[in-house]
């Protein structure tokens, strides 16, 4: 029983990741692609994915249709909550202010947290709200393409 709990689980695992990356974000998995990627000029969106529900139903949809904007950041990237959890522990390590949240939105800037959607801002929503939510701080922190 076990063993089939853990092959469905990576199974869940996989398609999330293979679901945040098809929408062209770049996972990291480490602390130092996190340092390296959050440390970065310019904007930045973490996608904080997990394998809860409102991931699969609402954030990751989200992510991937809010990004078909005018204006958005200059770079995607996504930590796995639960499953990379230095990568993750590093990158909350930038959300200063902000308490842990999965899945969630962190934009920053130069390196610096501008704005988060946390879990309280997804769950029960519906992923045209987010996407609503996320196009609102790319307006106001973002420059346009």
């Amino acid at each position: 029983m076990n063993m089939n709990f853990n092959l469905f689980m990576n199974d869940v695992v996989n398609q999330a990741r293979q679901e945040i990356s098809a929408a062209g974000y770049s996972e990291l998995k480490t602390p130092e692609e996190v340092e390296e990627a959050l440390s970065r000029k310019g904007t930045t969106l973490v996608m904080i994915n997990s394998v809860c529900g409102c991931a699969g139903g609402i954030a990751r949809p989200a992510a991937a249709h809010a990004i078909h904007y005018d204006k958005r950041p200059d770079h995607l990237v996504t930590v796995f909550a639960g499953q990379d959890k230095e990568a993750t522990e590093k990158a909350r390590g930038y959300f200063t202010g902000y308490p842990p949240s999965s899945p969630s939105f962190a934009l920053l800037k130069d390196g610096k947290i501008c704005t988060m959607i946390e879990r309280h801002d997804i769950e029960g929503f519906d992923p045209m709200n987010v996407v609503h939510k996320l196009q609102q701080s790319f307006d106001e922190y973002c420059e346009e393409l």
